[in-house]
């Protein structure tokens, strides 16, 4: 079931309101009927087959029905959370309802005071005249304890108990009302992103995937905190499910509730937003590196110790690696980057082509060089190294991190397909995304479609040669329309095959942008049959400002009608000879 979120509450979700406030009361028993309990759910006695909460044989009276004793459990521990500031009484009493385990110990603690008799001098007054309610003696031992219902509270977020007297004893300085603010407004910076939770999931297996490097204490508890959420029923897709991962969030780093709203946990928000963090991707941010919340990353920027700032990570660029890379801010992955700079520098990469690379795909910085190392082998093996190898690296980053042989099943294709050694060299330095596919049964379907065309094998390595981004575009949706447009303009298949053959890229031209006002021109103000591209296919690549317009005019005003290849195929010194060669002797015939 989909549940409102805090947003639609009256106040900013980033600024609660103080919890004596009467919209803070009515804000958080919203919280507790939309969040805390399934809508079906209403108030209800504990049940003894689940809480096991049975009194011991020579405990309390058993004169009223066991749910009614038990009701008197929840009504002692609901009135010990109101009076400790929590407000209506409903919300008091759901979170009663919600901490059974808490229930037991205090009824434990009743029943053995009962079995020896002991009230009088534990309470160290006479017992009055009247013996004491369940509710009485429950609200008596709960005072006793001191955690002035924070422990229910705590448990009724899905803590264990034992969690939820540690923090209790953690957080006995702060009031229930101020806790409960603290985790509305953790709820909202970190559970109210995307609609899709499974993503975070993804994300957070692919940062573990490709961590290969010694971590700090940050990442090895962010680590513990996961394998926590990923032992549980749905694994780490409920990563940003409060019900789900809350509990171990908070078990993890008990601390989060310790601090301070306004000192802490506002300007780490303020220090993201600053950065180009979009607010729906915060809490992701986070919840995938949750010691964050304990950072003060402006003031290790105005320290000097920020080690990004060599790869131009300190304007909104490194809200986008932080979206893509929380750990970024780890100590260990920072340290590591000055490793991988060093690496690359002993292959002679540039260094701006490693920065660009880390920028866009900063999964990198976990990577140790040795994991690195067997990549840049397959890279050196076909001939791509130093300067080509950092233009590879810098428009796929993502190619560092693939295994070697599934590297080498594209190349073992390319070579089935009839490349040899330098050409494969030369299709990696210009279209590397190639190589970074999983399987290549899609690239052998692209080759098929274009002998359907009536192209022949032989010569396949030529059109793919000229254009290798043809093997990584879409045929269905870009490729097919094109050539159907080509079609509907009076080419025949024929045609087509013959053109892909000669000049290969045309396959990537845009049907509004290049394919149909050149042709109009060709045809309506040159003057020319639809035919002639296929003679000279190359007339699409050539800038209509720049080049066709000015040329066809001149020629014009001339009255010189020359083929399209003659027109344009010459460069401006070429074209500019010819055509006064022309002219004089069309005047000296004359």
């Amino acid at each position: 079931m989909l549940l409102p979120s805090i947003s639609s509450m009256s106040f900013s979700p980033l600024f609660p309101p103080s919890s004596s406030s009467p919209t803070f009361h009515r804000n958080y028993s919203l919280f507790y009927h939309h969040h805390l309990l399934p809508h079906h759910q209403c108030l209800k006695p504990l049940s003894h087959n689940n809480t096991n909460l049975t009194l011991k044989a020579k405990s309390h009276s058993l004169g009223p029905a066991s749910s009614s004793l038990e009701s008197e459990v929840v009504e002692g521990i609901a009135e010990i959370v109101a009076e400790a500031g929590v407000e209506p009484q409903i919300v008091s009493e759901e979170i009663a309802s919600k901490a059974p385990q808490y229930a037991k110990m205090l009824r434990d603690s009743v029943a053995e005071l009962d079995e020896l008799a002991l009230w009088n001098s534990w309470m160290k007054v006479e017992m009055a005249a009247a013996p004491l309610t369940l509710k009485e003696k429950i609200k008596y031992i709960a005072k006793e304890k001191g955690d002035n219902g924070k422990i229910p509270y705590l448990e009724s977020l899905g803590l264990s108990l034992a969690s939820a007297i540690h923090l209790a004893r953690l957080l006995s300085s702060q009031s229930l009302s101020s806790l409960i603010q603290k985790v509305l407004y953790v709820k909202e910076i970190c559970f109210s992103g995307s609609d899709d939770k499974r993503q975070i999931g993804k994300r957070a297996r692919r940062m573990m995937l490709y961590l290969s490097i010694s971590i700090d204490e940050d990442l090895q508890q962010t680590l513990s905190f996961f394998e926590k959420i990923e032992a549980r029923r749905g694994g780490l897709n409920m990563l940003g499910s409060f019900d789900t991962s809350f509990r171990y969030l908070i078990e993890s780093f008990p601390r989060i509730l310790l601090l301070s709203v306004e000192s802490n946990m506002k300007p780490m928000m303020n220090f993201m937003e600053n950065a180009g963090v979009p607010r729906e991707c915060m809490g992701d941010v986070l919840l995938l590196f949750p010691p964050l919340f304990f950072r003060d990353i402006e003031a290790e920027i105005g320290a000097g110790s920020w080690t990004f700032e060599m790869v131009g990570a300190l304007d909104k660029k490194l809200g986008r690696m932080l979206v893509k890379y929380p750990w970024v801010l780890s100590k260990s992955i920072q340290k590591n980057y000055n490793d991988i700079l060093a690496f690359f520098e002993t292959e002679m990469v540039p260094k701006v082509c490693i920065e660009r690379a880390i920028r866009d795909w900063p999964l990198l910085l976990g990577c140790s060089a040795s994991k690195l190392k067997p990549m840049i082998e397959e890279f050196d093996d076909q001939g791509v190294r130093t300067t080509k190898l950092g233009k590879a690296i810098a428009t796929s980053p993502q190619l560092l991190l693939r295994r070697p042989e599934e590297f080498r099943k594209v190349v073992i294709f390319l070579q089935d397909v009839g490349f040899d050694k330098e050409s494969i060299g030369t299709i990696l330095a210009r279209c590397p995304e190639i190589f970074a596919t999983r399987t290549v049964e899609n690239y052998q379907k692209k080759l098929e479609f274009l002998t359907s065309l009536g192209i022949s094998e032989k010569d396949l390595p030529r059109v793919i040669k000229k254009y290798p981004e043809f093997l990584i575009s879409d045929v269905d949706s870009t490729v097919k329309p094109r050539l159907r447009y080509l079609m509907n303009a009076g080419l025949t298949e024929r045609h087509i095959a013959t053109m892909i053959v000669r000049f290969s890229p045309l396959l990537g031209y845009s049907i509004e942008e290049v394919l149909r006002p050149k042709l109009q021109f060709l045809v309506y103000t040159m003057g020319k049959s639809v035919k002639e591209v296929v003679d000279y296919p190359r007339y699409f690549s050539y800038s209509m400002e720049k080049k066709i317009k000015p040329r066809f005019l001149l020629l014009r005003s001339r009255n010189i009608n020359i083929s399209l290849k003659v027109m344009l195929a010459k460069n401006d010194d070429e074209f500019t000879t010819e055509f006064l060669a022309i002219e004089r002797t069309f005047v000296s015939d004359k």
